[in-house]
């Protein structure tokens, strides 16, 4: 039985990023939240980011939050 590809929110919203080519500091400035939470988002040292972070992230990587929790 192989292991389930399970990634953290941090990991999905740093696969988004790249792959609309932000980096963290742009991200951040998109978003309209400090730099410091991207940072601690993406590697984890935040799991359970508030709605409203995410849905300022979301915004600005231009995705849904679904679109973020089912890839």
């Amino acid at each position: 039985m192989g292991k389930t590809d399970q990634k953290t929110i941090g990991a999905k919203i740093k696969v988004w990023r790249q792959k609309r080519e932000l980096t963290q500091e742009g991200l951040a400035r998109k978003a309209d939240i400090p730099y410091t939470t991207l940072v601690k988002i993406e590697s984890d040292t935040i799991q359970n980011p508030t709605l409203e972070t995410l849905t300022k992230i979301t915004s600005g990587l231009e995705i849904t939050i679904d679109e973020l929790i089912n890839t």
